[in-house]
């Protein structure tokens, strides 16, 4: 898949504990944009964070949260990002959505081995 070398980058900021229709939605959303056939998405998990009601979310032992904050990248040309951003309206209830302009300097994807 080829993505020109100007991208947009769509990061969407949930917490773990986001449902949509019964799934984790981080899980929902990578699903929703390889369904529109977007390039790829990654689900980074935060070991803290707080959002617009300052409640902290950590992993720390003494103060565990079970709604860790998750972000989702995802890296695409504008057309295809803009694919995705009406399912996003409705999905995302409660969250935070970026969109800003990236310079993609190297995208591959494996086809084969490596050579030795």
């Amino acid at each position: 898949m080829k993505i020109p070398e100007n991208g947009r980058l769509l990061r969407i900021f949930i917490g773990e504990s986001d449902r949509w229709h019964h799934q984790p939605l981080y899980e929902a959303i990578v699903l929703k944009a390889r369904e529109l056939g977007l390039a790829g998405a990654t689900v980074l998990r935060g070991p803290m964070g707080f959002g617009a009601n300052s409640h902290l979310h950590t992993s720390k032992i003494l103060r565990l949260s079970m709604d860790l904050p998750i972000v989702i990248e995802i890296v695409d040309s504008e057309e295809k990002i803009n694919l995705l951003l009406p399912h996003l309206d409705e999905m995302v209830v409660e969250g935070l959505v970026t969109l800003e302009d990236v310079r993609v300097l190297k995208y591959r994807a494996n086809q084969g081995k490596a050579n030795g």
